[in-house]
């Protein structure tokens, strides 16, 4: 196994963490919500905006795993159809432009968060950047796993699912 590769399961498994952990967090949040509205007559202010911020944070990370665990859209009955020697190119043709979406959604996740962290979060008091950091996060995973992808796709070699 290659460091590259012992490096992606690392981080692969700690986001799947992550997203894990994020929906306990979640559950939580809205449980508190819930039970503030309805037992106690006192709906608390900051348990919206924060569920909501959970939820971007768990969908990044969840969506990099699933593309390390060839969980996308790959288009996997079009390339089956193919001669065995188009195969290899098509599917580093789909690495590739997933690769590009993810690399889109980072820069693009930069720079709003950049032009948005001085900005406070309204309720929460926390840089509205906050919001724009999970594609950051997120894009970035996504182009570091495809990388990988093509890596091992050259070698001729599978890339094994990190679990938890």
């Amino acid at each position: 196994m290659s460091a590259m590769t012992r490096v992606c399961r690392l981080l692969s498994r700690w986001a799947l963490r992550g997203a894990a952990l994020g929906l306990v967090a979640l559950v939580v949040c809205v449980q508190w919500q819930v039970l503030g509205r309805y037992l106690l007559n006192d709906t608390p202010t900051w348990t919206e905006p924060v569920a909501l911020l959970i939820v971007l944070y768990i969908t990044a990370l969840a969506v990099a795993v699933g593309v390390r665990d060839a969980g996308h859209l790959g288009l996997e009955s079009l390339i089956g159809l193919l001669p065995a020697r188009l195969q290899r190119g098509f599917e580093a043709l789909i690495h590739a432009l997933v690769a590009l979406f993810g690399g889109l959604m980072a820069a693009g996740g930069w720079e709003w968060m950049v032009l948005k962290w001085n900005e406070p979060k309204p309720m929460l008091g926390v840089p509205d950047g906050l919001d724009y950091l999970p594609l950051v996060l997120g894009g970035g995973l996504i182009v570091l796993f495809c990388i990988e992808h093509l890596i091992a796709l050259w070698r001729g070699q599978t890339i094994e699912p990190a679990g938890v």
